[in-house]
């Protein structure tokens, strides 16, 4: 993975005229937040912040929502994006994230190159953590690119296994015992994802991960710059962050 800044020209994407298409996906059904798709945080519909997201991306050319929930499906509208039915067999527990996004490529006819997926319950992302996806992801000539954050105290080191007779075992045997001495580790925090085409139409039912495609790059984002709304707490968390920019920001818009 590379740091946040790395070597990448910032003009690279104007001058060879590249632009990805954003699916941004939120269904209807949610078991730990009823809704959280179309609930409000700070003042505007979780969807509708993501949709916002990639239509201020400058590497974007054309946003799309993939739904089958009609509050979503109206407040992603308002906010800039084209709509794309989700059918019902793809908006179950059981789908996954690439089959949706592959259908509304197909069902809206686009052909772009590069495509960006954006999670509607993630409302709080670094401004630009679009673009520096897909200018990643243009300049290497890799497969995907996803975006990580530090595990922080939950670090592989640190978890354990504890069986159904409380008997506790290291998930990973180790000697450390200060946070400092850790290693760097990073999980895939949601902020953005982009993918290639033709990766995003690799399909094999034996790897749930082959649209990733072989060459995959990641983002290092700060701690805590992305927030991905599952439940209640990490809503009142969003709402925070939100609140603290729109404090910080002179025209009171805050940056997520």
């Amino acid at each position: 993975m590379t740091g946040p800044t790395g070597n990448q020209d910032p003009d690279s994407i104007s001058r060879e005229r590249v632009l990805a298409t954003a699916v941004v996906i939120g269904r209807a059904g949610s078991r730990g937040l009823p809704g959280k798709n179309a609930l409000r945080v700070g003042g505007i519909p979780m969807i509708a912040r993501s949709v916002g997201h990639a239509v201020s991306a400058a590497t974007v050319g054309r946003v799309l929502c993939s739904t089958d929930g009609d509050e979503i499906a109206e407040a992603a509208s308002r906010a800039g994006a084209e709509l794309v039915r989700r059918p019902r067999e793809l908006a179950n527990d059981h789908a996954t994230v690439d089959s949706a996004v592959r259908h509304a490529i197909i069902a809206s006819g686009d052909e772009a190159r590069f495509v960006v997926i954006l999670y509607g319950n993630i409302p709080v992302r670094p401004h630009d953590l679009v673009d520096r996806a897909v200018e990643m992801l243009v300049s290497t000539s890799a497969d995907s690119v996803q975006s990580y954050s530090p595990v922080g105290k939950h670090h592989p080191f640190w978890t354990c296994r504890v069986d159904d007779e409380a008997r506790v075992a290291a998930w990973e045997p180790n000697r450390i015992h200060r946070r400092q001495d850790l290693p760097p580790a990073f999980i895939p925090d949601g902020g953005v994802l982009a993918v290639t085409r033709d990766s995003l139409f690799r399909v094999d039912c034996d790897d749930p991960h082959a649209f990733l495609g072989v060459d995959r790059r990641g983002i290092r984002n700060p701690a805590g710059s992305v927030v991905d709304v599952d439940d209640e707490i990490d809503l009142l968390v969003a709402e925070a962050m939100i609140a603290r920019e729109s404090d910080a920001s002179p025209e009171g818009t805050g940056g997520s």
